[in-house]
């Protein structure tokens, strides 16, 4: 098993932590406060090259990314995140469109959840995913994150306060 090492990216939306190995990028996570743990020397290609991809889409340069991914989750999860990647770039869903891709409308919930859990943001894009009625909810990062993200894709939605 490779080991897992750090690198961090600045964003319009802070800074971000990438971690991965070798064998693929594991998570990419924003940070509200500095970096905990310096950055790995030598970082492994994944990892060079998810720094370059992710300046790229902050740049609006890039609506796809191509970066290996090393995702762990339940078996759920990981085809929740897969049909998450299949979302184009500027298009949302809703989590119930993931529910009956996945052949069960009533996995509602547990898609939520499991959207909530996606470690890897803006490359599994869940930001993509929105209520039945446009609302935005649900985003680890911060709702004002999901809306700027979606606002850059050409795809404005705004958060509403219930």
């Amino acid at each position: 098993m490779s080991e897992l090492v750090l690198a961090y990216s600045e964003s319009p939306l802070g800074v971000l932590e990438i971690a991965g190995s070798d064998a693929g990028i594991r998570a990419v996570r924003f940070l509200d406060e500095p970096p905990l743990a310096p950055a790995t020397p030598n970082l492994p290609a994944p990892l060079v090259s998810c720094v370059q991809q992710l300046a790229e889409y902050f740049q609006g340069l890039r609506h796809t990314f191509e970066v290996p991914l090393d995702l762990r989750g339940t078996e759920f999860q990981r085809r929740v995140w897969e049909l998450l990647l299949h979302i184009p770039f500027g298009e949302t869903r809703t989590y119930l469109d993931i529910a009956l891709a996945l052949g069960d409308p009533k996995a509602v919930r547990a898609v939520g959840a499991a959207n909530g859990q996606n470690p890897v943001s803006i490359i599994v894009p869940c930001h993509r995913v929105i209520g039945g009625d446009g609302a935005l909810i649900g985003y680890g990062g911060g709702l004002w994150r999901k809306e700027w993200l979606l606002a850059h894709e050409g795809r404005p939605v705004q958060a509403r306060l219930f």
